[in-house]
Order: structure tokens, then sequence, then C-alpha cells
């Protein structure tokens, strides 16, 4: 064959190999567009009313303790809006938290917008026959919440604490309040999942409730003061769980916010000195016991939990603790200081920066009154005998 009509065949197959090329370039340009343009249509459309020429008011119950995720189920099956999927995104995106359990009177020609508006505003509450209310105070631990349970309604601390620490419960919890929740899956070491996220506050508990229904609650009202606290602790290198952890220290060791602030300062400075925090909280926690004074031994228990021994945070919370703890931790008090004790008597807390007057301190206040203490067990022993 000739050369130049070996030439021409070749450049004709170029031409028509990029001819193909540009086909497929553009079929598949044309395809991704059509699938963007589709899928903004469908969220746009999803986004809008369900049926724009209804007014019929439509009864729809957003029953107390709804995450977002279970007022966009509500409300999809309710009919009021097109996709859940779409609707939690939208509210994640917009940072749509406040949303009110009651009773609502929606229609289908409201928007997104519209409904998601008149569920911060709130709705008709829902009536209660309240039997009993339950308070968990400031600092409880997981088995004294139980005791209260058990004080106060049908259920025994055994049952509450086979709950709390049931798998499936607690995954679909992890699964319900995932941003609350996330660190508790990969934690092998926490004594009980729950520890310190059942918020203190006064629940009221209702004839027929359950104990999953009544721990939800409590896990609810940590998830909606967790969710205030977000530009706080985007100000913090620590997760929520180290927050609640060390807050639940701060919460047994001072009483006054102004004391626990600085408390809180005292622990920042030891953990950046890599020191342990050499909290008696931890070592009781490890041994499970409660009791006033801490022995050496009581200090010597190999527990990850006990701060004495490991340094850093420990697995998890010790206890509920509460607002004021929690902003102690995140606004702490700057200082020198590596110690501190307080007065059994008085509970005013002495804090120094070295060793020698930490332990000039623990004589003078915590010593000279073990000491006396002893004395008069002793002497009450002997006038028995």
């Amino acid at each position: 064959m000739d050369p130049k009509d070996q030439e021409i065949i070749k450049k004709k197959e170029e031409l028509w190999t990029n001819r193909i090329i540009r086909i497929i370039l553009w079929t598949c340009l044309g395809v991704v567009l059509g699938l963007i343009l589709g899928a903004g249509f469908y969220v746009y459309s999803s986004l809008g009313p369900v049926d724009k020429n209804s007014t019929t008011p439509q009864k729809v119950t957003v029953p107390i303790g709804s995450s977002n995720n279970d007022v966009a189920a509500v409300l999809e099956e309710s009919g009021i809006v097109k996709d859940r999927n779409v609707l939690r995104i939208y509210m994640k995106l917009d940072n749509v938290s406040d949303l009110q359990a009651g009773h609502y009177e929606f229609n289908k020609g409201m928007s997104v917008k519209e409904v998601i508006a008149q569920l911060e505003k709130g709705g008709t509450p829902i009536s209660l026959e309240v039997d009993t209310k339950i308070t968990v105070t400031e600092g409880m631990q997981l088995e004294q919440i139980a005791q209260v349970v058990e004080e106060q309604t049908e259920f025994t601390a055994k049952e509450f604490m086979d709950t709390v620490n049931n798998t499936i419960f607690v995954d679909n919890l992890v699964n319900k309040y995932s941003g609350l929740l996330q660190a508790i899956p990969y934690n092998e070491a926490l004594k009980y999942p729950l520890e310190g996220y059942l918020y203190p506050k006064t629940y009221d508990y209702v004839e027929n409730m359950s104990l999953q229904q009544l721990i939800t609650e409590m896990v609810a009202q940590t998830n909606y003061e967790y969710q205030s606290l977000s530009e706080d602790l985007e100000n913090t290198d620590l997760t929520f769980h180290e927050v609640l952890t060390l807050a639940s220290i701060v919460e047994k060791e001072g009483v006054s916010e102004e004391d626990r602030k600085k408390i809180a300062g005292v622990f920042f400075n030891r953990l950046a000195l890599g020191m342990p925090l050499q909290s008696d909280i931890t070592a009781l926690y490890a041994l499970g016991v409660h009791k006033e004074f801490v022995t050496y031994e009581d200090v010597e228990v190999d527990s990850p939990y006990n701060l004495y021994i490991y340094t850093g945070l420990g697995p998890g919370p010790f206890n509920s603790p509460g607002m004021e703890s929690i902003q102690a931790v995140l606004h702490p008090d700057e200082n020198d200081y590596l110690y501190f004790v307080a007065d059994l008597d008085t509970q005013k807390v002495y804090y120094a920066d070295n060793y020698e007057d930490h332990e000039e301190l623990v004589e003078k206040y915590v010593n000279s009154r073990s000491y006396s203490e002893l004395d008069e067990i002793l002497e009450s022993d002997e006038a028995e005998h």
C-alpha cells in the first residue's frame, strides 16, 4: 500500500478515535450532570411541601426525649415531609437542635423550613400523670441512681443496672445519640458504658414507663446539654467524653464554683507535666466503695480508673457531673498550683505549688482531724468495755 494511503488511513483512525473518546467523555459528563441535577432537584423537592395545595390540619405527636433522627422519622411516617434522610441532613447543616416535644398540627402544604420553625417554637405540652419524681443529683454514680430508682419505682436496683449494661440497649442509644456517645463503642475498659451520661436532674416517672424509657430520657437530657456546649467544645482539645470524665472528678473534689475552676486548673497543670491526678475519688471508684478516709492500701489498687498509679484521665466518667463542674473544665482557672487539700471541717480548699507546702497543709487540715477522730473512737470503745 502506498505510504500516503497508509498515512491517510492512520489519520482517519485517529480522527475517529478522538471522536469516540469525545463522545464517551461528553456522555459521561452528561450522565454526571444529569445525576447532579436530578439529586439537586430531588433535595429541593424534598424540602418543599408534600402537597402545596393542602391545608388540612394533621395532628402529629413528637414524643418526649426524641432526637432529631426520631423527629425526622415521625414526620416522614406522618406524611409531613417526603424524605427523613434529606431532613436529617438539612437539620445537621443548619445546626437545628432545639426541637420541642409535644402535640402539633401540621399540614402537607408546609415546607420543611416552616415545619422546623413550628417545632422550635413548640407545640401543646404532653400531659403526663406523674406517679413520682426521680432526682439524680450532681456526682451520683450509676449504682446510686439505681438505688434511687428502686426506692421510687417498682424496679429493683439490679434490674436498673442490668438495663444500663445491656449491650443491645446501649448500642441502640449509641446509634440514636451518635455524637454524644461516640467514645463508648471503642472503650473496652469502661466499667459501666453509661456512667456519667445520665444527667443530674429531676425526672417524672409515669405509670407503665419502662426502665429503658427512663434511662433514655436521662441520656437525652445529657445530649441536650451536650449540644448546647458546641461552641465551648470547639475551644478545647478534649473530647466531650474526656470533659465529662475530668468534670466528674472536679464534681467531688470541689464545692464552690471558684474552687472547681481552680481544681480543674490544678489537674490540667498535672496532666501537662505527665503527673498522675492522684484523686481519692478515682481510687474509691476503682475499689467500688464509699468512705471518707483513703488508705495507702486503697490507692494501690490495680485498675485503669485508679489515677494514683495511672496517668491521664482514665477510661471514663466516675459519676454524673453537673453543669458547673463541666464549665469548670471548659473554662478552668489558670494557675501554677499542683496540689490542693480541703479542710474536712470547713470545706475550704488550700492550694500549693510544691510538695513540701502541700504536706504541711495536709498535716494541718486532714491528718490532725484524722488523729482526733481516731482518739475519739478508741475512747468510745474503752468506755463501752
